[in-house]
């Protein structure tokens, strides 16, 4: 039977304040749900190496980040107290979806419990967001894989988190090899948009029909790009009961986005790596449950 693998950095918690609104113990309460799948397999995520991060981070940032060095107001803008867990945790996570992305290139599928990274740019961090892991991972594999095609690998950046992949955007905007796409609520956080290689801005309230919609469209032009590898930002945060989604989109919805993309990949023959991304229930066990849906729809993709 073949299994997927999925990568875990729960056990590294951060120390934050109490009442702080990130959902720290989302991804605990994640991995002990997807342990009901008997066809998955848990493994404890590897630490990107420096320079692996610093592929699309400034080292002088990098640097900051690892000694504690970072500025308050960089600190603010992360929306993290500074703390060796933080620092673990943000390079286990881009390690995590690195390991996805390897492994999904071997069986067609697989996924990081965390992830999604997406706010981070080169030089700075931002909304909950450390390092890019999305970014670092595409050029971690475009090293890897070079030989092995003969090319530099394309790779596609599908972002279905609420809210704009602006970090993943800047850091790649002139890269053509890595195509970014990121379909999220227009007037949501962050209020300066970057220029992603495809962009759809959603009004708020929008409804599963019109979102689904526009995902078609948007997954028709990422074909275009003909890409070797997908990695896909599954946000539970475009749910109607987030606290910070906006939009209106419902359980079935979302399953329905997440087979969407998983039926496109299967079509295409795309290993897909998967990262959780945003998530901000009113109810955490509503984000969990989207998200275990999406693990347990991921399954389905496992074809090679």
């Amino acid at each position: 039977m073949h299994k997927i693998s999925l990568f875990y950095t729960d056990q590294f918690v951060l120390p934050l304040p109490k009442g702080h609104r990130f959902p720290m113990e989302k991804y605990a309460l994640l991995r002990q749900s997807v342990e009901q799948f008997v066809q998955v397999q848990l493994l404890e995520a590897p630490l990107a190496s420096r320079e692996q991060i610093a592929l699309v981070h400034d080292e002088s940032y990098v640097e900051a980040v690892f000694n504690g060095l970072l500025t308050d107001a960089q600190m603010r803008e992360i929306g993290f107290p500074w703390s060796p867990q933080m620092v673990v945790r943000s390079a286990r996570s881009a390690g995590a979806t690195i390991a996805a992305c390897q492994t999904a290139w071997e069986s067609g599928v697989s996924a990081n419990l965390a992830g999604g990274t997406h706010h981070a740019y080169a030089d700075k961090g931002s909304g909950f967001c450390v390092f890019n892991d999305a970014a670092i991972s595409a050029k971690v594999m475009q090293q890897l894989l070079f030989s092995e095609l003969g090319r530099l690998p394309r790779i596609a950046i599908v972002d279905l988190d609420v809210h704009q992949g602006n970090g993943t955007a800047s850091i790649l905007k002139s890269d053509t090899s890595i195509f970014t796409f990121s379909m999220h609520g227009e007037k949501n956080f962050p209020f300066r948009k970057e220029n992603s290689d495809l962009d759809i801005a959603l009004t708020d309230g929008c409804e599963d029909i019109f979102y689904l919609d526009a995902l078609k469209g948007g997954l028709h032009q990422v074909k275009s790009f003909d890409p070797d590898l997908v990695i896909y930002l599954a946000g539970a945060d475009p749910y109607t009961g987030d606290r910070l989604g906006r939009l209106n989109l419902s359980m079935d919805g979302l399953a329905n986005r997440d087979q969407m993309v998983f039926d496109w990949c299967k079509e295409l023959s795309l290993p897909i790596a998967v990262a959780m991304a945003g998530g901000y229930g009113h109810d955490i066990k509503e984000t969990v449950a989207i998200h275990t849906k999406t693990i347990e729809l991921a399954i389905g993709n496992l074809w090679k």
